[in-house]
């Protein structure tokens, strides 16, 4: 479980808007990568019960995520959400569009951080001190408010799309390469949400152009 020592420890050196960073969506076939940024009251107490709803998005079913989400928007201090488009990945490539959308929710808070707690990513291009944790959205409380902010915005846009571009069933799998977004995106060819710079796409197209 996550917990506030890291927090606690920087608070102690002097630093006060300490700003947890993660993002999702690095895997899916189709729609954006989305970063969040998370500035908790430094005077949260470890104790508070609320906390306790926090984790790794991945670990939480979607109604504790909706609830925890609704409370991270309540209690912090700020709150912010960088996306990098599928056309922005392809030319990019995921792990600097990672980096780019985590930079964007940075800069997107009402408050600047004095430092960065951030799900294992290196982000020298910050320009603000931080530590990298491995999985650090389930050690940490501010990254994993991170990660839940961004993902329950990720599912939003994803669900949005479903409406757009029905047929690939982006409700169900959110983008993932499931069997039935493969069978649909090898039966309809790709959306202009679809990631054309991710293998299972190029082949998808090729196809599609062969058909």
């Amino acid at each position: 479980m996550p917990d506030l020592e890291k927090e606690q420890s920087l608070l102690r050196i002097g630093y006060r808007q300490i700003t947890g960073v993660d993002e999702v969506g690095r895997g899916p076939l189709a729609g954006p990568v989305l970063a969040g940024a998370v500035i908790l009251d430094p005077d949260t107490d470890p104790s508070d019960p609320w906390l306790r709803l926090l984790d790794d998005s991945k670990k939480l079913t979607h109604l504790q995520r909706m609830r925890a989400n609704e409370l991270i928007l309540t209690k912090s201090l700020s709150t912010s959400l960088g996306k990098c488009e599928p056309s922005e990945i392809d030319s990019l490539g995921i792990s600097k569009a990672s980096r780019v959308a985590m930079t964007r929710a940075i800069k997107g808070l009402s408050i600047t951080p004095d430092y960065l707690l951030i799900d294992y990513v290196e982000l020298v291009e910050a320009n603000i001190p931080y530590t990298a944790i491995p999985k650090g959205d389930g050690k940490c409380y501010s990254i994993s408010a991170a990660s839940i902010v961004a993902k329950v915005a990720r599912d939003r846009i994803m669900l949005e799309a479903n409406d757009t571009f029905p047929g690939y069933h982006f409700d169900q799998h959110k983008g993932y390469g499931t069997a039935r977004h493969m069978e649909m995106l090898n039966l309809l060819g790709p959306s202009p949400i679809h990631r054309r710079s991710f293998a299972p796409v190029r082949r998808s197209l090729d196809s599609v152009r062969i058909d």
